[in-house]
């Protein structure tokens, strides 16, 4: 049986083409979903685990792209200096092989990428899946030590940087 999926339309474009994200919009105060994601080794992690931590989680379209590599990098500069107060995950669709291939190459050393591409359980359950593409919507969610969201942003065009000052801001106000 095939559960009935919320879709979006007007709220994500890519280079000015509207695109259907499916799933609700998460906001502050909501619960954050315990999915399982599949990590590069294709080991798989749940995010409901993480609960007593406050996270940073970064969602991308792809990593081999040029705005997507340098959120990721961004974050994992950041996630050093949160040491261990805070876990910075990144989330593409992606696959596993691809994203082992691209944290070697880049040497980042201080976030958790994890692929959403079995089954777009996170993209479902974040309201971040790209249904004319099968990606992820660029977004950005705080989550505090109760897994409950304090910060939120769906970016609204993919070809576009989230705030990394106010993601920023927001784990600091948790630490």
């Amino acid at each position: 049986m095939l559960l009935e999926r919320t879709e979006r339309t007007g709220e994500l474009t890519f280079k000015g083409k509207p695109l259907t994200v499916v799933g609700e919009r998460l906001k502050p105060g909501d619960k954050f979903p315990p999915v399982t994601l599949t990590a590069p080794d294709w080991s798989e992690v749940d995010l409901g685990a993480l609960h007593g931590t406050v996270r940073l989680i970064s969602v991308v379209p792809s990593l081999d792209t040029g705005i997507c590599d340098a959120q990721t990098k961004r974050f994992d500069e950041e996630a050093e200096a949160f040491g261990d107060k805070v876990k910075v995950i990144t989330v593409s669709a992606d696959l596993p092989w691809a994203q082992r291939r691209w944290v070697s190459d880049t040497e980042v050393k201080h976030i958790t990428v994890l692929s959403d591409h079995k089954a777009m359980a996170f993209g479902d359950a974040a309201g971040t899946h790209v249904k004319e593409m099968r990606i992820e919507q660029r977004a950005i969610f705080v989550v505090d030590k109760d897994d409950t969201v304090a910060y939120v942003e769906y970016v609204p065009e993919i070809a576009q940087h989230p705030d990394y000052d106010a993601a920023i801001e927001a784990v600091k106000k948790l630490i």
